[in-house]
């Protein structure tokens, strides 16, 4: 059984046990609770149903594992014949959660 999910603008198809990485939220602290309900599809082997957007009713239940980090990413900048040369870093922050429950 899976199902395709809609978070924080971009589209998941997430399975039951999956562990999956979304954007960060400080509200999330380990061992809550999320609950997706913007559902695009669910399909359990022999049954597909494909929402108009959304699927009536279908929900994803998701517990939260903890905090992660992507990879560090490096911006340059640099302006010719000024001596004028900035390097700084970014790393985004995301949330790691498993899927536990498909609904619907």
């Amino acid at each position: 059984m899976y199902a395709i999910i809609v978070d924080g603008g971009h589209q998941y198809k997430v399975e039951e046990g999956q562990t999956l990485e979304i954007d960060f939220r400080e509200a999330a602290e380990p061992g809550s609770e999320l609950v997706f309900d913007r559902v695009l599809a669910v399909s359990n082997g022999e049954q597909f149903r494909l929402g108009q957007p959304t699927v009536n009713g279908a929900t994803v239940t998701a517990s939260v594992i903890g905090e992660s980090k992507g990879e560090k990413l490096v911006v340059q900048k640099f302006r010719r014949r000024k001596n004028s040369r900035r390097r700084t870093g970014h790393r985004q922050k995301f949330t790691l959660v498993k899927i536990t429950k498909i609904a619907g």
